[in-house]
């Protein structure tokens, strides 16, 4: 009789402590169930929704740049003058350093010329003997002078260097759809034109602008 009993008490002990397990088990699947979030694919929540939109960037960010330039922008002879006179004057009233070179802003009226890739080459009285004034307008927009202009879009505020990249181009993107979605570039040379713009000033001499307007007169 003493072994009977001691396995009855063994097999109960040995069941006691699988129901243990089993309500341990459960329990803790309980938690991790009221403490899961379901999220649906295509969501607001979906952490695949929420990586840099360089063009929803650049929409916002266009329109700001777009009245700070226009505002800040002396016309071409002015500025040409004053960078003649004194280049590092001319840059600190109105530029913004940019890495290794200044972005400056500028406008001006004139004959574009033949273009090529889009870009145009620009005659504008009253400009010294040898100074080159080309304006680019797509379909491609490069460079980061739209970007850099302003002086607040810092590289820290994005993941890396390839966002940071796409943060300009988004921006271009925007002036693009913007300004030159009207631009007939097959009739533009030969035609008076009104730009007011960007450019960076590697060679004080020759200046490729980006634009943030442009009109055919």
């Amino acid at each position: 009789m003493a072994r009977t009993a001691t396995k009855s008490n063994s097999w109960f002990t040995g069941k006691r402590r699988l129901l243990i397990l089993a309500a341990g088990v459960l329990a803790v699947t309980v938690v991790i169930a009221f403490d899961t979030t379901v999220v649906r694919i295509g969501s607001s929540g979906d952490l695949r929704q929420q990586a840099f939109d360089p063009d929803a960037f650049g929409e916002t960010e266009f329109p700001r740049i777009q009245a700070l330039v226009i505002d800040r922008a002396p016309d071409a002879v002015t500025l040409a003058t004053e960078l003649d006179a004194d280049k590092q004057a001319a840059i600190e009233t109105y530029g913004t350093v940019a890495g290794a070179f200044p972005v400056l802003p500028v406008a001006f009226t004139g004959v574009a010329g033949e273009g090529r890739s889009g870009i145009f080459g620009v005659d504008i009285a009253g400009l010294p003997d040898g100074m080159t004034v080309r304006v680019q307008t797509g379909p491609a927009i490069n460079g980061t002078e739209l970007r850099d202009i302003p002086g607040d879009i810092d590289f820290g505020a994005f993941t890396n260097q390839i966002e940071y990249q796409d943060a300009g181009a988004g921006i271009n993107r925007a002036m693009a759809a913007e300004t030159l979605s009207d631009i007939d570039r097959e009739t533009l040379s030969g035609e008076t034109i009104s730009v007011t713009g960007v450019f960076t000033m590697i060679n004080a001499k020759n200046w490729l602008v980006t634009p943030v307007s442009i009109e055919v007169d």
